[in-house]
């Protein structure tokens, strides 16, 4: 049983939304838990876990509109590094499909 070919990129679009909007919430709710001195932070590791696993516009996106992590140096560099290699994986993917 395969899936129709025309609903495949649908499903990919969707998960790739999906993901960037938690990513994006994550970073908005870790910036609301920094100003309240919440001791219950969400953690850098799961933020980069987000952005690794096709989050990382989500999370660049957060760091901007919330200013959150922006002074952190691994995270200027790191997420848009993480841009390039969730960007290459797509097209080696649609490459390997098509």
């Amino acid at each position: 049983m395969s899936i129709n070919i025309e609903i495949q990129p649908l499903i990919i679009i969707i998960f790739f939304l999906g993901i960037n909007l938690i990513s994006f919430l994550i970073m908005m709710i870790d910036k609301i838990k920094a100003s309240s001195q919440d001791s219950e932070r969400i953690s850098e590791g799961m933020m980069f876990f987000l952005a690794t696993i096709f989050g990382s516009l989500g999370v660049y996106a957060g760091m901007f509109a919330f200013r959150h992590k922006t002074r952190k140096w691994y995270f200027l560099i790191g997420i848009p590094m993480l841009i390039l290699q969730n960007c290459a994986i797509l097209y080696l993917v649609y490459k390997i499909f098509s």
